[in-house]
C-alpha cells in the first residue's frame, strides 16, 4: 500500500469503554498533509449525552453535550473523511468502533493507523503513552481528554517526525493477533514486549 498523502487524525470521548452500553459524546478531528507536515482543516464537536459516568476525566457534562445541534458537524465529519486516504488515532482499535457507525460504508474501507501499537517510535517503549510520545518530540502537553486537545499532539508529532512516509507505512502493515506464551511470574516480560492483558482470554 502506497503512503498516504493525507490523514484524517481522530479522537474520541465517550461515557464509558462499550459502545453496546456506553455513548459518545465528543470527536476530534484533524485534516493533515503528509507532504506539507501541517494541518488543513479541523474541528470537534459534542453529541448529545444524559448522563456522563466519565465526566471526572474529560470534563464533558450532559447539560454542555446538549447546547448544540451535532447534525452539521456530522456532515463536516463525513466530507473531511472522504478526503483522507487513511484515518490515524492513539489507540485506534478504541476510537474505530465509534467511528465507523457514523460513516459511508465506503469510508469504512479506508484504513487505520495506530500510533499507540502499530508504530515503533524510536527511544520509545512499545505503545507508549500520548503523552510520552508527544513529549518525546518536543510537543508541550497542556491538557488531556478533550479529543481535538489529543489530536493537536498527534498533528504535531507527525509535523515534527523526520521518519514519518515510514512509520505510516510501518503502520499500514498487516497486524497479526500473537499469543506470549509465559507464566505468570513472567507476565512483566510479555508485557515489556509490548503484549496485552486480555481479560476475556486470560491471557497475554
Amino acid at each position: 500500500m502506497t503512503t498516504p498523502s493525507t490523514l484524517l487524525i481522530l479522537d474520541t470521548e465517550t461515557t464509558g469503554l462499550s459502545p453496546g452500553t456506553d455513548s459518545l459524546c465528543e470527536i476530534g478531528a484533524i485534516l493533515f498533509s503528509v507532504e506539507h507536515r501541517a494541518v488543513i482543516q479541523q474541528m470537534s464537536f459534542l453529541l448529545p449525552i444524559d448522563a456522563n459516568p466519565a465526566q471526572h476525566i474529560n470534563g464533558i457534562s450532559p447539560e454542555l453535550s446538549g447546547l448544540v445541534d451535532p447534525r452539521q458537524a456530522r456532515q463536516l465529519l463525513v466530507a473531511m473523511a472522504a478526503e483522507a486516504d487513511a484515518f490515524l488515532a492513539h489507540n485506534a482499535e478504541f476510537d474505530r468502533q465509534w467511528i465507523d457507525p457514523l460513516l459511508t460504508p465506503a469510508l469504512r474501507s479506508l484504513p487505520w493507523i495506530c500510533t499507540c501499537e502499530g508504530i515503533r517510535w524510536p527511544g520509545l517503549r512499545l505503545n507508549p503513552s500520548l503523552t510520552d510520545l508527544a513529549l518525546a518530540y518536543g510537543v508541550p502537553v497542556w491538557a488531556a481528554h478533550r479529543a481535538l486537545t489529543d489530536c493537536t499532539y498527534l498533528a504535531h508529532v507527525l509535523a515534527r517526525d523526520p521518519l514519518l512516509e515510514d512509520h505510516l507505512a510501518q503502520g499500514l502493515e498487516p497486524r497479526r493477533l500473537v499469543a506470549a506464551q509465559v507464566s505468570y511470574d513472567q507476565r512483566e516480560q510479555a508485557k515489556a514486549a509490548g503484549f496485552r492483558w486480555d481479560p476475556a482470554a486470560r491471557q497475554w
